[in-house]
């Protein structure tokens, strides 16, 4: 029994489970009346006890914060310290130079970084509307913001559902809940009573904030506001959700622990053997040289430019990237969460299946354009023989409330998508709409409801009056005692039970095996007397026509997507609001399986189970269907919790927290929410799920020309720290300064290095299984390559600055040349990892046919040599970072040594071949 409690202490958590009271005990417990509704002065008082009905944000970081977050990486944090101590020592040049490069990266860092979370906005925009209450006994239009728990809410066709209603009056309500639920069809309310575990898609007695009503009239209580919504409780579960760093990050991170503290040692190290013979100000230069030198101060803007790169290419195939670390993330994805309805599948209700006249006729075309065929045995029809199909199509095109008209070039319903199916396959036989409904106009009619399960009209026709129905086919049967056979005459079934036993239902078996909805059509002749239709006149006597089985059939190119996938070694699951009939069949279609079984999974079983057992379901099950919010996130973090990378697509408000949980979150760009998109780290501008197996190729190709770049940049870091200690610990003087490893750092390497990121991708790259989510970012035939290249750069630079300081006796030429020799040998690396020269080879053979992009490695080597030319004969950049110019001779010198990196580089592609 519910307990009826004071207005005043009118409980600010309300129950969960109001689809399981009855009206009255609704009405006692929330102390209203169902006739005249609350007082205004009682509604004023719980507005002020339970707040407006709206969502409340959660306030995000200050844009200061966030810069300075930026700072809090450990290899910056070093470099900020590096600059301090040039301070300090009184080179504040170089204090400056360095404190720049460290700022330069953060700022790169804040522009990157997503702008402030505004999801929660746009689910205040999904509720806020005007809706009609009754208070005082008067009704009202209100702002749905002042509506209040124990409100009388009226809902008419058109509206949109303010605040979570019990409902206690229903006429032939359907309310469009797929934002909410994922359910494709619009569901049919009703006031019964229901048990506590009904999913909540189920809820037939409750209409929640947020829905749409698209037939029919009701009144209900308002159960909860604002954040107490269902609706509400998605947003504190977005708020609630981990922060999740990325692969690409967590990989960085742990990378730049470990070269932190190798860094820090051998900083330490270069200190103490510097103060046991130089003055105090050589010692920290060293230190400080290190440091700078060890550090890839050009990797996070590479990173960047690579990743927007990846961004640029993912964008003309129909995938907009919100945040950047995403690009690399699809790269890394094992599994892809997908929902159906939309993504999937065509989102456009489409019959494909019909039994009339006992014949079986196959229908082809998708969607609402009424392109097709009817087909017997796989040949057209002659529609003048099949009377009997004649009467099954001419019946759903009447006995139907809704039309077909095209938009931007593209047909679309206008009313319920069950009809708009039915009118389709009457169009592909040839019939019009408006030339039947002129011929044959409707008097009357019955409009379904669900406590009947059918919908009948009555007509005047050339032939007499006649009702058409149509409905579930249970509904229909009962009521037939005719049949029409092909030639258009009636038939009496002698034994309506055992015919429908073992024809009839067995069809209707049959196509709902394939996943197909299912609905009878009907007619029966009546007195020309007769205005209109009444439920007693179809109680019996009809004639029956056909069955017409539809369904939401799967885009041709997700099919091939899904296929590419699972040849990558990605796993796909569906995870949807839907049957799960319905669910597995357009899995079984579209061949999404794991070892060859379509296991699936209900909402309510999933409700059942401990986090131990939901994570084997989770890698086991292929489909799992009307799941709730909060399940669809739990999928997510289960999934998550066996090691793998998860990308989870979505549409709707109840997709929002588990897009925000996965590692990628892919939003619809055209029939998602708001709320979706803002949740989502990438939309999809045509909602195909073939785009995100083209975003994932791309991913591939990014993460791929990623490592390229980190194994081009830190070889030169490698070289320039062994360069320092060697110099320190035989006492000798550093062959590079601390601003000339800055120059090599930053400018040199990021002009050489991005044009790996236009690297085109490698023919096979989803016929490889994706990398293992713990693959260290450089493995150990990378550091192979890495130490081999390190050892190369530090012989030049060694060998260079002391022949030439020993020969000439010029510390600023010496270090010049040193440095041009390296970078010399660097010219030739990039060219040994590049597809370039392969790919020209190829082009020359005949081995491949499209373009090579030449110009962007072109364009590296050549923005490299100006740099240097300037780096040597401009006479601010000698004096500012004590370099000297070079004659002709000189700079033949320092292409003559840089070239046996050609040889170097081919024995280390042996061992780590880059492509």
């Amino acid at each position: 029994m519910v307990q009826t409690i004071s207005s005043v202490g009118l409980p600010q958590e309300q129950p969960k489970v109001w689809h399981t009271l009855e009206t009255a005990a609704a009405i006692a417990y929330l102390e209203t009346d169902l006739e005249k509704g609350l007082s205004s002065a009682e509604a004023k008082r719980r507005l002020t006890d339970f707040g407006a009905n709206e969502l409340t944000a959660k306030k995000g970081k200050p844009w200061w914060l966030k810069f300075l977050l930026q700072f809090n990486q450990p290899l910056l944090i070093i470099l900020l310290c590096a600059g301090l101590v040039k301070a300090i020592s009184g080179s504040f040049v170089n204090a400056g130079v360095i404190w720049g490069v460290t700022t330069t990266n953060a700022i790169i860092g804040f522009i990157q970084e997503s702008k402030a979370e505004s999801a929660i906005a746009a689910l205040v925009k999904a509720i806020t509307t005007e809706t009609t209450v009754i208070r005082d006994g008067k009704k009202l239009r209100v702002q749905s913001r002042e509506l209040v728990p124990g409100d009388l809410v009226m809902l008419a066709s058109g509206d949109k559902v303010p605040a979570d209603l019990r409902l206690v009056q229903v006429r032939n309500l359907q309310v469009d809940e797929s934002a909410l639920t994922g359910e494709s069809v619009a569901v049919e309310k009703d006031t019964q009573i229901l048990k506590a575990d009904t999913p909540l898609a189920e809820r037939k007695n409750m209409a929640y904030a947020g829905g749409f009503v698209t037939f029919g009239q009701a009144m209900g209580i308002v159960v909860a506001t604002g954040n107490a919504t269902e609706t509400g409780r998605i947003s504190q579960l977005m708020e609630r959700h981990t922060d999740l760093s990325t692969p690409l990050t967590r990989k960085f991170d742990k990378f730049s622990q470990s070269w932190l503290r190798v860094v820090l040692g051998l900083a330490t190290l270069t200190f103490v053997v510097g103060l046991s013979y130089r003055d105090l100000q050589d010692a920290l230069e060293a230190a400080v040289t290190l440091t700078v030198s060890a550090i890839p101060e050009g990797l996070p803007a590479v990173v960047t430019v690579t990743l927007a790169i990846g961004v640029s290419r993912m964008a003309r195939r129909h995938a907009i990237i919100r945040k950047l670390p995403a690009v690399e993330t699809l790269g890394s994805a094992t599994v892809v969460c997908s929902d159906k309805t939309g993504t999937l599948t065509e989102n456009q209700m489409t019959v494909q299946a019909i039994y009339a006249g006992g014949h079986q006729y196959e229908v082809t075309g998708v969607g609402y354009a009424p392109e097709g065929e009817i087909l017997v045995n796989d040949q057209p029809i002659s529609l003048n023989s099949e009377k009997g199909l004649q009467e099954c199509l001419i019946a759903g095109l009447l006995c139907n409330d809704s039309h077909l008209e095209k938009k931007n070039g593209k047909w679309v319903v206008v009313g319920d998508p069950t009809e708009g199916a039915l009118i389709t396959s009457a169009k592909k036989a040839g019939f019009s709409q408006s030339a039947l409904v002129n011929e044959m106009p409707r008097l009357d009619g019955i409009p379904f409801e669900s406590e009947f399960q059918y919908m009948a009209t009555l007509h005047e026709t050339p032939r007499g009056k006649i009702i058409y129905v149509k409905g579930s086919a249970e509904a229909i049967l009962n009521r037939c005692t005719l049949l029409l056979s092909t030639d258009g005459q009636p038939h009496p079934i002698d034994c309506v039970e055992t015919f429908r036993q073992t024809t009839i239902e067995r069809e209707v078996n049959i196509m709902a095996r394939q996943g197909l909805r299912v609905l009878a059509l009907a007619k029966k002749s009546v007195s020309d007397k007769q205005i209109t239709v009444d439920h007693a006149d179809i109680d019996t006597g009809l004639i029956f026509l056909g069955l017409q089985g539809m369904i939401d059939p799967p885009r041709e190119s997700a099919t091939k997507a899904v296929q590419a996938c699972q040849e990558a070694g990605i796993q796909v699951k569906m995870i949807t609001g839907d049957h799960a009939v319905t669910a597995q069949a357009i899995a079984r279609r579209m061949g999404i399986n794991k070892n060859g079984s379509v296991l699936a999974f209900t909402g309510a079983e999933l409700a059942q189970m401990d986090k131990q057992e939901l994570a084997h379901v989770a890698e086991e099950g292929v489909v799992f269907a009307r799941v709730a919010p909060e399940q669809k996130l739990r999928l997510v973090e289960a999934l998550q919790s066996k090691g793998e990378i998860v990308a989870m697509t979505g549409d709707g408000v109840n997709d929002a927290p588990a897009l925000k949980q996965a590692d990628i979150g892919i939003a619809m760009g055209g029939a998602g929410t708001e709320v979706a998109k803002e949740a989502a780290d990438m939309l999809l501008t045509d909602d195909n799920f073939a785009s995100i197996e083209a975003a994932v190729e791309e991913g591939r190709a990014v993460y791929k020309n990623l490592l390229k770049a980190i194994y081009f940049i830190l070889p030169v870091n490698g070289g320039e720290s062994m360069t320092i200690l060697l110099s320190t610990l035989l006492s000798r003087e550093l062959p590079i300064l601390s601003l000339q490893v800055l120059w090599l750092n930053m400018l040199n390497s990021i002009t050489m290095t991005v044009p790996l990121a236009f690297e085109p991708k490698a023919k096979n790259v989803m016929k490889q299984p994706p990398r293992h989510p713990n693959e260290p970012l450089l493995s150990s035939s990378r550091m192979k390559r890495i130490l081999a290249i390190s050892l190369f750069n530090w012989i030049v630079i060694f060998g260079v600055f002391e022949y030439i300081e020993y020969t000439t006796g010029n510390l600023n030429l010496a270090r010049t040349m040193a440095i041009n020799s390296l970078i010399a040998g660097r010219i030739f690396y990039l060219l040994s990892i590049s597809q370039l020269i392969p790919n020209l080879i190829a082009k020359m053979d005949g081995t491949i046919e499209e373009n090579v992009d030449i110009p962007a490695i072109g364009f590296g080597i050549v923005g490299a040599i100006i740099l240097q030319i300037i780096f040597a004969h401009v006479p601010l950049i000698n004096e500012v970072f004590e370099t000297a110019p070079l004659n002709f001779q000189q700079w033949l010198f320092c292409l003559a040594v840089g070239s046996p990196m050609i040889i170097w580089a081919a024995v280390v592609n042996k061992i780590d071949p880059p492509n």
